[in-house]
């Protein structure tokens, strides 16, 4: 194959699971068939609410520590973030630990340090104790500059790793085929197949009193006297306890949607002739490129991940994957590109996820959050945390990720620009929208916010004609939505919610629905014959 237009589709395992682009990790694991949630009345031990590492580990951990628990997925298990992940499961977490020893302290930096480590070695426990078949391996993480004026930052992460007890070597020398000027290296790091590891884990929650209830959105939390209640699609359920695991919170008192920014990233799995490089590689440099190999029964992948930027802002999306594949391509003799997806996740203002009570007066409501990229690792960590505050036995990590906490030091002016460019598309958004284009005037595969005659509507028409109009308002706090033309997906630019071209939810903190509109066109147009390019904007 010599495109990856030929796997968009791809027949084998789930398909698509709600993105037009599947990752590799979707597009070789079935579909799971939990059942929704049968009915109100149901009472656990502990809720926890979506269905990625994160909650899958902390719904795990909290069974096997002899608690009744429901798992609760909006959709399917590992759809979201940890399905289209690059799936490094490293401590090496880029150029972060001389930032952190410097904006946090050695104490809070340790713990960080520990924890993510403690992840590593966690996940492995679980494959190796539970059978679980998930391509998994040891092998080294490296964090690289090509270019000479950043060597120096390279050498002061080695000696902030060294510093905290992490395992970090200096070196010039790597597998791949261009030269870097230094590279931090983390040995006996691990990757594996992320879905497979899922799924894994979402088998050992199921019985003895525990429970996955799948195709379930949760909408409410109600922490009425004495119990809390999960209101969701289907009834509600109450418990002891209740953890959002849901990429950002959508009941959400600490207001974390103010503290965490969302950014979109892009990757390919190409085949390349040669040899694969055997680590996994990020750049310090911009543009940020992830490496990491990757072999699915006799194929061996490259995994190639950069492109980053702030969700529903920025260029066309389909630029994105343009730009990896003429990067690779410039580096690599590329055979071809058989896969691509996209994926996003939250970037805490101070660089360290929020972990914990989402308040300091409730110890019946908790979060995790903010992983900034890395939450193999940190959704790992964040399930050994929140198991150990809800057994209620001590945890030496809990500090330095305290959900609750506000004083975020040197980073409040990141915090403070992060909320100005929300109010700034808030606004905006708006205004723009004053100048839409007709709704008439979309072609086939094109979608826009438009005028469908005195109003204003997130519009997409379909290769085939056919017209699908939608509020243009985000349901989570009213931003105006943005087109994303490679996943044909309609994005809030302000919090990262993520819906359907029918307006149905993908990602939150929303949890309901952009409204269905009726229009009427005054113009029919043929699709485009076969074979024709179809050019989409926003």
């Amino acid at each position: 194959m010599n495109s990856w237009c030929a796997f968009r589709r791809v027949e084998t395992g789930v398909g698509n699971l709600y993105e037009v682009n599947p990752s590799l990790w979707v597009s070789t694991t079935v579909e799971t068939d939990y059942p929704p949630l049968p009915r109100s009345g149901l009472h656990f031990d502990a809720a926890v609410i979506g269905g990625g590492i994160a909650g899958l580990t902390t719904a795990l951990l909290l069974k096997r520590a002899g608690l009744r628990v429901a798992l609760i997925e909006a959709r399917r298990i590992a759809s979201g973030a940890t399905g289209y992940t690059t799936a490094k499961i490293t401590s090496l977490h880029g150029l972060t630990y001389a930032r952190l020893l410097k904006e946090q302290g050695e104490d809070k930096a340790g713990q960080y340090a520990q924890a993510s480590q403690a992840a590593v070695e966690q996940i492995a426990s679980f494959v190796a104790e539970d059978g679980i078949d998930c391509s998994f391996g040891r092998l080294p993480a490296l964090t690289y500059t090509e270019d000479p004026d950043r060597v120096s930052d390279i050498d002061a992460e080695v000696e902030a790793a060294r510093k905290l007890g992490l395992p970090a070597t200096l070196t010039t020398t790597t597998d791949l085929p261009y030269e870097v000027r230094a590279a931090i290296l983390f040995d006996n790091q691990a990757q594996f197949h992320p879905r497979r590891y899922a799924l894994g884990l979402a088998e050992l929650i199921e019985g003895n009193g525990s429970r996955v209830f799948e195709e379930t959105r949760a909408l409410e939390i109600d922490l009425e006297k004495g119990r809390s209640v999960v209101r969701t699609e289907h009834g509600e359920l109450t418990a002891d306890h209740v953890v959002q695991a849901t990429h950002l919170p959508f009941h959400d008192p600490a207001a974390l949607f103010a503290k965490a920014a969302p950014s979109r990233s892009y990757c390919l799995a190409v085949q390349v002739e040669g040899p694969v490089p055997q680590a996994m590689y990020l750049s310090a440099d911009n543009p940020v490129r992830s490496l990491r190999p990757h072999r699915e029964g006799d194929t061996d992948f490259l995994l190639v991940g950069g492109e980053g930027h702030k969700v529903g802002q920025g260029d066309f999306t389909t630029t994105r994957y343009a730009k990896l594949e003429a990067w690779v391509r410039d580096r690599f003799n590329v055979r071809s590109v058989d896969f691509r997806w996209s994926a996003q996740d939250y970037m805490p203002a101070d660089d360290v996820p929020y972990i914990g009570r989402l308040s300091p007066r409730s110890d019946r409501l908790y979060v995790a959050t903010g992983f900034k990229k890395w939450g193999m690792t940190s959704g790992t960590a964040a399930g050994m945390i929140l198991r150990d505050l809800i057994v209620n036995q001590p945890n030496r990590w809990i500090d330095v990720f305290d959900a609750s906490r506000l004083d975020l030091g040197p980073s409040a002016s990141k915090l403070i620009k992060e909320n100005a460019n929300v109010a700034k598309h808030f606004l905006s958004d708006r205004l723009s929208a004053l100048v839409a284009p007709d709704i008439d005037s979309l072609k086939p595969g094109e979608g826009a916010i438009a005028r469908a005659g005195r109003e204003k509507v997130a519009a997409y028409r379909e290769v085939g004609g056919m017209m699908k109009a939608v509020s243009p308002t985000c349901t989570h706090m009213g931003c105006v939505v943005s087109f994303n033309d490679a996943e044909e997906t309609w994005d809030c630019p302000c919090h990262g919610s993520r819906f359907d071209t029918d307006g149905n939810v993908i990602e939150g903190p929303a949890v309901k629905p952009l409204h269905p509109v009726e229009v009427r066109l005054e113009a029919v147009i043929s699709p485009p014959a076969q074979g024709a390019s179809v050019h989409k904007r926003r």
